[in-house]
């Protein structure tokens, strides 16, 4: 009798079990892979690609250096009221810029450096994000597939009990408990799966692309950690001068030395060249006598060329306090390229002494651990199903192994943003 009301269970009133909503974030085939992820973060964000403008800025900036200063032509007409005199003069005046150009062309050369360095670091800190972010959405998309799981499992399990509570082979308590504990796991499911939701547009956000778009991960937490490796190197873990971050600071070191150079040439002397012609039409209302004995007014027309250099004297303003300034702002490039070096070794050894212990602590959960929670589970319900043991001995193990797996998924995230944190010290972008 207990053997046909056990296997007449599951068809005798049986609900639907409601559907899985973890396959909503993953696509094994078409979905995303991290290396997409990265590349199309860097190809699309906004934000990456408004720093991007800078590096043209200073492009332009560095074109703009390099030309040379214009000429100034002036024109000048002089008029005598009421009377006939005139005088045009036409002016050149031309900047030989003595000293000058090559200081502003260096400047803004170690400025371009700087910059596309610092466009580099965006990118190694935006890599990192996404890589961190996709790790996230995994683990809440884990999340949710176990909340799946369960429920699945515990709708099958009250179904059967409450087969059993109809004809009268088990109290109504074990239904109503089982109830119970069915209705918090789809409660807990919900929740699972608004993490993930959130998780998603968080990362689409990275991505730069609209909440609306749809996207799917193709790999999973498990796959992620397994894969994830350190560039080998005999100095990868302590080489920290190929960071883009390090190098800008270098640079503006660099740029700074070039400013107190400018700022010196600018103090000294500075020559402009200038020529001039001019037309004079002048005369008196007397007349006199012309070269055929005639009586003429007395008029005549003089052309005058004349040239000359303008000599600026450094006197009294030698640009010294651009000097100074340029000085003490390369001191404090100074201390922040030290404090960018210390930074990164600190960032470095943390993330070393973490993903080690990270990994040691995956390697416990995915060994006998889990393996032995899912028997123990099974064996379980499978006694239950056979009258040996009671319904509160498979809610404990059942929360048991729920407690084991939200613990194997916190290290395994724990591990990928480790792993993660440690690119991110190394420099690397993939």
């Amino acid at each position: 009798m207990l053997a046909a009301i056990v296997l007449a269970a599951p068809v005798h009133g049986q609900e639907a079990a409601p559907p899985p909503l973890a396959p909503q974030y993953v696509d094994a085939q078409a979905g995303v892979t991290l290396d997409t992820a990265i590349t199309r973060a860097l190809e699309r964000q906004p934000s990456l690609r408004a720093v991007r403008a800078d590096i043209a800025i200073a492009q332009g900036m560095r074109q703009q250096a390099g030309l040379r200063p214009n000429p100034t032509l002036t024109f000048e007409r002089r008029t005598e009221p009421g009377g006939t005199d005139s005088l045009s003069s036409v002016g050149i005046q031309w900047p030989l810029d003595l000293f000058r150009r090559g200081g502003r062309v260096q400047t803004t050369e170690r400025e371009l450096q700087a910059t596309q360095l610092g466009v580099t670091d965006r990118e190694r800190l935006l890599a990192a994000d996404v890589r961190m972010q996709y790790g996230v959405a995994a683990a809440a998309v884990r999340e949710a597939v176990i909340a799946d799981e369960v429920v699945a499992a515990a709708q099958r399990q009250w179904d059967i009990v409450r087969a059993r509570a109809e004809t009268g082979a088990t109290p109504p308590l074990d239904r109503d408990l089982l109830e119970v504990e069915l209705r918090r796991f789809e409660a807990e499911r919900l929740l699972a799966t608004g993490r993930a939701d959130a998780a998603m547009v968080q990362l689409k956000q990275l991505l730069g692309m609209s909440p609306e778009e749809p996207l799917r991960l193709r790999e999973t937490l498990e796959s992620l950690v397994t894969a994830s490796t350190i560039a080998a190197g005999p100095e990868s873990s302590v080489s920290i001068s190929a960071r883009p971050d390090v190098r800008e600071a270098e640079a503006r070191v660099a740029v700074s030395d070039a400013r107190i150079d400018q700022a010196r040439r600018e103090g000294r002397v500075d020559v402009s060249l200038f020529g001039t012609y001019m037309r004079m039409d002048a005369g008196f209302p007397q007349q006199g006598f012309g070269p055929t004995g005639a009586l003429e007014r007395v008029r005549g027309r003089f052309n005058y060329v004349s040239g000359g250099a303008m000599v600026m004297v450094p006197l009294f303003n030698r640009n010294q306090g651009q000097i100074a300034a340029a000085q003490a702002e390369r001191t404090g490039a100074e201390a922040r390229r030290e404090a960018a070096e210390l930074a990164a070794r600190a960032e470095v050894a943390s993330a070393q002494a973490r993903d080690a212990q990270a990994q040691r602590a995956v390697t416990l959960y995915s060994g006998r651990v889990r393996t032995l929670a899912r028997q123990n589970l099974d064996v379980v319900r499978q006694t239950f199903d056979l009258g040996r043991a009671t319904v509160f001995d498979v809610l404990t193990e059942q929360r048991r192994y729920l407690d084991i797996e939200h613990a194997y998924t916190t290290a395994l995230r724990e591990a990928w943003e480790a792993r993660a944190a440690l690119k991110r010290a190394l420099g690397e972008t993939r």
